[in-house]
């Protein structure tokens, strides 16, 4: 079992790799004011933004990758998913609990390879989909767990981060489309609302539009929409599923980002302190979620408009 520095009781301590949009709007706010947790230091490939983002919040900038590692008990990631996987996978080797983005990865055997990296070194695992972390989100899934008899559901996000100026509108994202930014959000909600996805149909619309439909463990079924070319005027996120009693919507529109975050994080260091290393949203569940949305990109290019 990888060693704690802070001890069964005290605080874990984090670094943080990146320091993009995402790393100062929500990682570092949430890893620097949790209860438990110590935001040690920060590094990325711009030495001078890494410096910034770790004196805004009291941590150090590391030059080196290696050194990070040595003087942290835990990891978190906000890098692009190809990135990630890499430098996941050293962190895991180096006996570091993991923090990671959704998707792990971008392929299969990125994805095992991790998997296989966290089982060999025992680290613990959190993969931050945010809404699985928001406590109105939790209420109703574990309201529509209780009153079951769900027949199917339904997913829509039409995002904007396509649009010239927004923040997210980044070269991984324009690479990889909807399907690997969005729909791990969504993908991952309906499994935990409907069952584990055992199969997946997926169709490619105008633009970076997917279409997919899933086959749930024990029957229900359920359709998914994303894309990030929508107009401000469209934007949406909604989520429902239905069955005997009728239609349950998802709370997923609002809260804080960073607050989610903090959730992550802070179950992360519990399964740190107490030796747990299983978690509803592991790196196991990312990898489940990836072979997902692999399938579904092979059938998308079979589909896609020429």
């Amino acid at each position: 079992m990888p060693e704690m520095r802070g001890g069964s009781g005290g605080r874990v301590r984090f670094g943080l790799v990146g320091t993009g949009h995402w790393a100062r709007l929500t990682h570092a706010p949430a890893l620097s004011s949790t209860d438990g947790i110590e935001l040690v230091g920060v590094w990325g490939r711009d030495a001078r933004a890494a410096a910034l983002l770790a004196a805004e919040h009291g941590a150090a900038a590391f030059a080196d990758l290696d050194e990070l590692f040595e003087a942290v008990d835990a990891v978190a990631f906000s890098v692009p998913p190809d990135v990630q996987s890499e430098l996941a996978l050293r962190a895991a080797e180096a006996g570091k609990h993991l923090l990671l983005e959704k998707p792990v990865a971008t392929s299969l055997g990125e994805a095992d390879a991790l998997v296989r990296a966290v089982e060999d070194s025992g680290v613990a695992s959190v993969v931050f989909f945010t809404s699985r972390f928001q406590p109105d989100v939790r209420a109703w899934l574990a309201e529509v767990a209780t009153a079951g008899g769900w027949v199917g559901g339904s997913g829509i996000w039409l995002g904007t981060s396509l649009a010239e100026g927004n923040p997210f509108n980044t070269p991984w994202r324009r690479e990889k489309g909807a399907l690997w930014d969005l729909g791990p959000h969504v993908v991952s909600l309906l499994w935990a609302a409907l069952g584990a996805v055992v199969g997946v149909t997926a169709e490619a619309g105008s633009g970076d539009v997917t279409h997919l439909v899933l086959r749930h463990d024990g029957g229900a079924s359920s359709t998914v929409t994303v894309t990030q070319g929508a107009s401000e005027a469209a934007a949406a996120f909604d989520l429902f599923i239905w069955g005997e009693l009728g239609r349950s919507v998802a709370p997923v529109q609002g809260g804080r980002a960073e607050l989610a975050l903090g959730v992550a994080a802070s179950e992360l260091a519990g399964n740190a302190r107490s030796g747990g290393r299983q978690h509803a949203c592991d790196v196991r569940f990312g990898r489940d979620v990836v072979q997902v949305l692999a399938e579904a990109e092979r059938q998308r290019a079979a589909t896609a408009p020429p």
